[in-house]
């Protein structure tokens, strides 16, 4: 076990991708238990990670999320979005949680949200007299509703890897994902005489939302065309994510004639480079998962857990404390992987539904996008606005706390996240 563990945070210290410090680590664990013998294992558990058919899930999502994006729905969401919460105090920051929660029906992935709408809101926030730090951090903390609300890259891992109801899942996430918008809302409203958060002129206007709500019809109508289909069995997520692109494709090739051949190459290639690193990580994950089995670590673990104590809220709040701290320092694809094995049978032991501890590890692990040092919505933010990641992370800092508290009611509270999918799967 040292061999692996010393293997993993030197390959981590120096810099080597993830997907390759997972994969030598595994490969260093299997020669360690049987030698040149257990080699011959590497190249089947590589192969066997992926072999879900699940998983062909994330590309059409993650392509969906691009031609959302290139065909200019996003902004037709924003619109829609500043229509009903623009005339508020900071109106901007309001529409920008609100197009969150609209954007996230769409992708399945926060970095696309953050992407989005750093290149669209960020830069109308601060025409308006935001500042740059709190504009980014606005959409920082929104971003991490997309993945919570579905459809959800990491939702589709966990449950592959798990056995668990992926249509579940994504019915659970529906409220946290509310919550969270809320949440951050109030905070917005609290922060806005101190702050001193720009106020539209103008009033509500019923024509304005009308006309926004009729040009962004075709965009809202996508959450309801995934999600409907799978939480009433009519097609699986990786059929609904397929659906998705070609929902996609009619409105910004044909309606708004917004996509060119060489944007949907370009598109195709970008998906594939993502898709790429996905999938080599969970393929790499893979191994060191098998040697982790192998080795009894899952149990180990919990019986590390249980050891310090019996009382399921303690141990509920240790879980939390482990995936936040993982989460700062590593790829949450990667941390969902190597942590879901150990913790699904951890949380079973003190009585969690395994669609409750997967919503709650998928939330978590999302609010880790936020964090320093390795926070992948601060990277993608401040390369796309050129904002120091460390102003950022000091504006985000009452929002980060807040999603705390909305994944500590999410992970105590289990009838509020287990409501919609016992009212409509009975899960």
């Amino acid at each position: 076990m040292t061999i692996v563990l010393v293997t993993f945070f030197f390959l981590l210290f120096i810099g080597l991708p993830i997907g390759f410090v997972l994969g030598i680590a595994g490969i260093s664990g299997l020669y360690q238990i049987g030698g040149q013998n257990f080699l011959t294992m590497a190249p089947k558990r590589f192969f066997e990670g992926l072999d879900l058919f699940t998983f062909m899930a994330m590309p059409f999502f993650i392509l969906a999320g691009e031609i959302m994006n290139r065909s200019g729905i996003t902004t037709k969401i924003a619109e829609f979005a500043d229509s009903l919460v623009g005339y508020l105090r900071g109106g901007l920051a309001h529409s920008n949680m609100i197009a969150s929660v609209l954007f996230a029906g769409m992708t399945g992935a926060a970095v696309a949200d953050t992407a989005a709408f750093g290149n669209t809101l960020v830069p109308a926030m601060v025409e308006k007299g935001y500042s740059r730090p709190f504009s980014c951090a606005v959409t920082v903390a929104g971003s991490i509703i997309g993945p919570t609300i579905p459809p959800s890259n990491l939702m589709v891992i966990y449950g592959s890897l798990m056995g668990v109801s992926i249509a579940g899942l994504f019915a659970a996430g529906i409220l946290p994902g509310l919550l969270i918008c809320l949440i951050c809302m109030a905070v917005i409203a609290a922060l806005g005489r101190r702050l001193g958060l720009p106020k539209s002129k103008e009033g509500p206007s019923l024509r304005r939302i009308f006309r926004t709500f009729r040009s962004s019809l075709l965009a809202l109508l996508m959450p309801a065309i995934i999600l409907g289909g799978i939480l009433f069995g009519i097609v699986t997520p990786t059929e609904a994510a397929a659906i998705a692109v070609f929902y996609a494709l009619v409105i910004g090739v044909g309606v708004y004639r917004a996509l060119t051949f060489n944007d949907i190459v370009e598109m195709l290639i970008r998906t594939a480079r993502i898709t790429g690193v996905v999938f080599l990580i969970i393929a790499s994950a893979s191994i060191l998962s098998w040697w982790m089995t192998f080795m009894q670590i899952p149990q180990a673990i919990a019986d590390l857990f249980l050891s310090l104590s019996d009382n399921p809220h303690v141990i509920l709040a240790l879980i939390l404390a482990l995936l936040l701290g993982i989460g700062m320092f590593m790829d949450i694809n990667a941390a969902l992987i190597i942590l879901a094995p150990v913790l699904g049978p951890l949380t079973a032991s003190i009585g969690m539904n395994p669609v409750h501890a997967g919503v709650m590890i998928v939330l978590a692990l999302n609010i880790s996008l936020m964090t320093p040092p390795v926070g992948a919505c601060l990277f993608v933010l401040s390369s796309v606005t050129g904002e120091r990641i460390e102003r950022i992370s000091k504006a985000l800092l009452p929002f980060l706390a807040v999603e705390v508290l909305v994944l500590i009611i999410v992970a105590y509270w289990s009838d509020m996240t287990m409501f919609i999918p016992r009212l409509l799967l009975g899960k």
